[in-house]
């Protein structure tokens, strides 16, 4: 590693296991001091633990992001802890599968709230330590399903299509204060939550494999995909960069999202 975050304070919410531990590993070992937040107590510390192991300096707080004081509490431990807030990697997501009519009030609920609300409460509470650092960067991590969500994933895509609006309304809003604001389209990755789902529906990681290959560029995609497109946009190698999405799904969302077992 380059050392491309040196100097810089990032949280990573959702960040005990999948994409988002593959993040908050990925921003240590560019040099950042790193807050990981999750609701997996145990987990996280677990690893916060190896990311010390490995030389990189990071933190776990428990958080429930749908609670907006435990939100500011994680975004006031970045501070506490490393003195400032340059990052946020808005990870922490739920993706329930549910056509519209088994959709339930609950789960619509539950599932914006996790997706959505969570990172509504964390740029709130960020930003105000992004100004004090003269700037920052927000990395929400997407998906396809906020272009055209899937028809079994009626509130997921719902509440992935807000975060895309949210990311620009942001965008916009915080440019004065030179804090950028981006969405990434991670690709189909199987993370532990992907594959417990696909193993309900009767299928595993060789079905997933022999779909993902039939992707324009061939694969399907992994943690560090989604981490390096979010190191790139926490950098100052992004310092004009804002508003933007930035796919990394191997060309899956320049098609038609027929396939109900990806959920991009």
């Amino acid at each position: 590693m380059s050392g491309r975050l040196a100097g810089k304070v990032v949280i990573v919410t959702g960040a005990a296991q999948g994409i988002g531990f593959g993040c908050a590993r990925m921003t240590a070992a560019e040099g950042a001091s790193v807050v990981l937040g999750d609701l997996q107590r145990e987990r996280g510390e677990e690893a916060a633990a190896t990311i010390r192991k490995e030389g990189g300096r990071a933190i776990f707080q428990f958080a429930d992001l749908t609670d907006e004081s435990q939100s500011a509490s994680l975004a006031q431990a970045a501070f506490k802890h490393f003195g400032a807030l340059h990052g946020l990697v808005n990870n922490a997501g739920w993706f329930s599968r549910a056509r519209l009519e088994e959709t339930t009030s609950e789960l619509w609920d539950n599932v914006l709230h996790v997706n959505l609300r969570s990172a509504f409460y964390m740029s709130k509470h960020a930003v105000p330590l992004m100004r004090s650092a003269k700037g920052g960067s927000i990395v929400n991590m997407g998906s396809v399903c906020g272009i055209q969500g899937l028809p079994n994933l009626v509130a997921y895509a719902a509440a992935k299509g807000g975060l895309l609006s949210l990311t620009r309304t942001l965008a916009g809003a915080l440019a004065p204060d030179r804090i950028r604001v981006n969405y990434v389209i991670p690709g189909w990755i199987a993370t532990e939550g992907e594959l417990q789902v696909q193993k309900s529906e009767g299928r595993g990681i060789e079905d997933l494999q022999k779909a993902g290959n039939r992707l324009p560029l061939g694969r399907m995609q992994t943690v560090e995909d989604a981490a390096h497109a979010a190191i790139y946009l926490l950098s100052d190698e992004a310092a004009q960069v804002t508003a933007a999405v930035l796919n990394v799904d191997a060309g899956g969302s320049m098609l038609p999202i027929q396939n109900e077992m990806y959920p991009g």
